[in-house]
């Protein structure tokens, strides 16, 4: 059964019989302070027992129990925005949230506390500041649209979105990060695709995906028309403990995104957002599970493990080395198997 509407509320969920009725009041303090959202094609897989997308959609009290070490911004992005919608974290490129809505709400997201329905988009003044502002800085040559979740746009907005940045003669790309193609793939359509497409700029596209059981036919249509309407795809995966945090789940995710044309580009390790503490894996565990993806998987399928420093010091790989110095200019090598090399100074 295809559902028409969006659900908002727990009460919604348990109608569904995704959350108990006897839940649904303990749910309240959550839907107040986090906002709720289950798109009619996810809460359809979920009912189907789509497994590995209940944690990431479906609320539960765990959200509420705030670790000491979790912040309402825990990447930084409002140190480094110079003007509305705008965050300048690095020299070559720049976020553009033009909208903090989305289709779907992640229990695990890091901008939890600024997106929701009551967030309003970016409106034409701002967006003229924010664009005039990228126009200026001409050591900018990629703009990200992110948010929110930027194809919740209609194409005709996204067109001129694209060609307003195409139009700045120093940008030279432009990214959007989008959930859209796995939560709701019918919003993927020819008249979207040629939106996003203008000659003066590369226009790529990188989907958020966490699990395999995002990815069903509806989904794998919607990717497809991306790429065959010449925009690339790179793929971005959080690492959640219960989810994915496990070397076979992985191994399927990046295999199936590989043979549907989208390169795994991050694997993220879990931001320090409050109410997100039963989320995050050990970096330990991450380097883990990375170590393990060697040799078991080709290049193309292995993203590079990153943590974003909290406070807007940027992504850093966080991989375990594997090249390490021994002294005398001579250096330590650690293979796929585990084996260690010497390897020569020159």
């Amino acid at each position: 059964m295809t559902r028409r509407r969006t659900v908002r509320s727990a009460s919604g969920l348990a109608e569904l019989g995704l959350v108990a009725d006897a839940d649904v009041a303990g749910l309240a303090d959550v839907e107040a302070r986090f906002a709720i959202a289950v798109s009619p094609h996810v809460a359809d897989r979920l009912v189907e027992g789509a497994g590995g997308l209940h944690a990431q959609f479906v609320p539960s009290r765990a959200e509420l129990r705030f670790a000491p070490v979790e912040r309402t911004d825990p990447i930084g992005d409002h140190v480094h925005s110079p003007v509305e919608g705008v965050v300048h974290r690095y020299p070559d490129r720049v976020l553009l949230k033009p909208v903090h809505v989305c289709p779907v709400y992640c229990r695990f997201c890091f901008r939890r506390e600024q997106v929701g329905p009551a967030s309003a988009q970016l409106d034409d003044a701002q967006l003229t500041a924010a664009l005039d502002w990228i126009a200026r800085e001409e050591g900018v040559h990629e703009v990200i649209l992110t948010g929110g979740d930027p194809m919740v746009l209609s194409p005709g907005r996204l067109e001129r979105l694209v060609g307003r940045l195409a139009a700045i003669p120093h940008v030279d790309v432009v990214r959007l990060h989008t959930r859209v193609p796995v939560v709701t793939p019918q919003r993927v359509t020819d008249a979207l695709v040629r939106a996003l497409r203008h000659p003066g700029i590369a226009t790529w596209v990188g989907v958020h995906v966490n699990h395999p059981d995002e990815l069903d036919d509806t989904a794998d249509q919607a990717l497809a028309r991306l790429v065959d309407g010449g925009l690339p795809l790179v793929s971005q995966t959080v690492l959640l403990r219960g989810v994915n945090d496990d070397l076979d789940t992985l191994t399927t995710l990046f295999r199936a995104l590989v043979r549907r044309r989208v390169k795994p580009y991050y694997l993220h390790h879990g931001d320090l957002a409050r109410g997100t503490a039963h989320f995050r894996t050990s970096l330990e565990r991450g380097r883990e599970l990375v170590d393990g993806l060697r040799g078991r998987v080709s290049g193309l399928c292995q993203p590079t493990y990153v943590l974003d420093l909290p406070g807007g010091f940027g992504k850093v790989p966080a991989a375990a080395p594997w090249v390490t110095a021994a002294g005398e200019g001579s250096w330590r090598v650690r293979d796929w198997n585990g084996g260690e090399h010497e390897y020569p100074p020159r």
